[in-house]
């Protein structure tokens, strides 16, 4: 049989590789917000993750979805959700690098930088089996309102041990959490909430009660336990609610489905049913609000994080692409247009991991006035900006590798599976318009002003636009602290900071174009519009994954 073509002129698949090694724009980031930070554990973490081995876990993972089994063959309620071994060795290595709970620990410098960074390469691989990864992180310092369940479980919590069972926290080396917030008539307007807890009597976990309700979204329904909100008799609070009882049986959640996502595939979002469930009081009675913001911030931070990572995975594949791929006789990326596509999401890609990497640094000092007011401007700002970006740098990267960037192809066209993933974080923990009002409550917890020209200053005389957009922010803060142009303000915020970071941290091209392009309006309203003066090839080089 004769042949009738033979395969070239394909890229080698981006496999195999030093995920942090590679990553210049994160470790310079790291170098600024965390100088003395032990960056080993992200070395051997880069390498783990980029691996083919851990590639096709996470293939694997997506493609065989979790599975619901409500019942066993003999019709006795199991309440079970299946999933493919791939999701648990994902698991297993996320635990063991410590991205759940360990910086609640106290046992290492910058813990939150450090665990942000390994967070957002772990995203380059895998982001939808983080999700109870992100929960667990958010609950552990909620727990400390309730001593009792914070000492049986707090340090199990910061284990680096992944036990997928379920059985008794008692006789696991590990546990994970998850939230239980969001209900079908309130979505984010929590308050709305209609799900029930009466009083049943008090333990050792303290003030006991029994939840009736439903909760509309319930992700990652095999954690250990959950945090959820409930209408107690003097208001919303928040719950303890662990899957098995301290006696060892099974408490009374039902999972009616999982959801039928667009992305997201090994995460078992689902809907449950509360059946008179034990739950154990966490803080005051009436105050599940404020607990649930502050749980809130923590998991806003993730979006920011997951959002940077992925867009970094996606320029990568991108840069690999174009790198091996010929058109029109030379390879795509000596093209001027490719070039300049490719420098605009590199810009965007290193801005939106100065920004995240930065905001984990607020939460290394809470004892510093500056750092807290920052958290507080940041979370909302980062969330925001950084993943409302998302999906056009996606959908862009996508394009450079043409029709191969829109292929499934069983898991292997892993292009497709981050435009699919995209979306998600600017949806959850609050979408845009619950970020820029959360903004406006940000500007009113103390001198916003100060603090944003105190985090400014360091960059002033870089760049002219740079200067003029710090020089004006006062007063923009001032006459755009509305609803109506809260989303602006978000904006123009999120790309100061962005601006300022870079002006610290990156090289003169870096800074250069995206001051130009971002603040001084050299740039069009796409992707692949830096002005003709950019130095493009050093921009790409600098973001090269190889």
């Amino acid at each position: 049989m004769e042949t009738t073509h033979e395969v070239f002129n394909q890229p080698a698949p981006l496999a195999d590789y030093n995920l942090f090694e590679t990553n210049r724009p994160l470790r310079d980031a790291l170098k600024f917000n965390a100088p003395q930070l032990q960056v080993a554990p992200l070395q051997e973490l880069g390498v783990t993750i980029g691996s083919a081995e851990m590639q096709t876990h996470a293939r694997l993972a997506n493609i065989h979805t979790p599975e619901l089994h409500t019942h066993d063959r003999f019709g006795r309620r199991i309440d079970e959700v299946e999933f493919h071994p791939s999701y648990h060795v994902l698991m297993s290595a996320a635990v063991g690098a410590g991205l759940h709970g360990t910086p609640w620990a106290g046992t290492s410098a910058s813990p939150h930088v450090l665990r942000a960074a390994g967070f957002m390469l772990f995203t380059e691989l895998e982001p939808s089996m983080l999700c109870p990864i992100s929960m667990s992180y958010a609950v552990t310092p909620a727990l400390r309102s309730n001593a009792g369940v914070y000492a049986d479980w707090g340090p199990k919590l910061t284990s680096l041990w992944y036990d997928p069972a379920l059985k008794s926290f008692k006789d696991k080396p590990g546990v994970t959490m998850g939230m239980g917030m969001t209900e079908k008539q309130g979505g984010s307007d929590v308050r709305a909430n209609t799900t029930q807890a009466v009083r049943d009597g008090s333990d050792a976990w303290g003030e006991r009660y029994a939840i009736t309700g439903h909760k509309w979204f319930f992700s990652a329904p095999m954690c250990d336990a959950f945090l959820v909100l409930a209408q107690a008799p003097a208001g919303l609070s928040c719950f303890f609610l662990p899957r098995v009882l301290p006696d060892g049986t099974r408490n009374a959640i039902h999972i009616q489905r999982l959801k039928d996502k667009l992305g997201n595939k090994a995460n078992a979002s689902s809907e449950v049913e509360f059946h008179g469930a034990s739950a154990w009081l966490v803080g005051e009675e009436g105050r599940g609000i404020p607990q649930i913001l502050e749980m809130g911030t923590m998991t806003r931070l993730d979006c920011a994080l997951g959002t940077s990572g992925l867009m970094r995975q996606a320029l990568s594949i991108a840069i690999n692409h174009a790198s091996q791929r010929n058109a029109f006789g030379k390879p795509l990326i000596e093209q001027p247009l490719m070039k300049n596509v490719l420098a605009d999401l590199a810009l965007e890609s290193e801005a939106s991991t100065a920004l995240a990497i930065r905001l984990a640094r607020a939460f290394d000092h809470p004892e510093d006035e500056h750092e807290r007011l920052m958290a507080r401007l940041l979370t909302p700002v980062a969330k925001f900006w950084i993943c409302k970006r998302g999906s056009h740098f996606a959908q862009e990267a996508m394009e450079c590798l043409g029709g191969n960037g829109y292929v499934e192809e069983g898991g292997e066209g892993i292009m497709a599976r981050v435009y699919r993933e995209m979306p998600l974080n600017s949806i959850w923990e609050g979408a845009g318009n619950i970020m820029a009002l959360d903004l406006l409550r940000g500007l009113r917890k103390g001198d916003a002003v100060a603090a944003l020209t105190k985090e400014l200053a360091p960059a002033r005389g870089q760049h002219a636009a740079l200067d003029r957009l710090a020089h004006a922010l006062p007063a923009r803060i001032e006459a755009m602290a509305s609803e109506v142009e809260a989303r602006r303000l978000a904006q123009d915020v999120a790309l100061a900071v962005q601006a300022s970071l870079l002006a610290q941290t990156a090289p003169p091209a870096v800074v250069g174009a995206f001051c130009a392009s971002r603040l001084g309006g050299d740039w069009g309203n796409a992707f692949g519009t830096l002005g003709a003066g950019t130095d493009f090839d050093s921009i790409i080089q600098r973001a090269q994954p190889r």
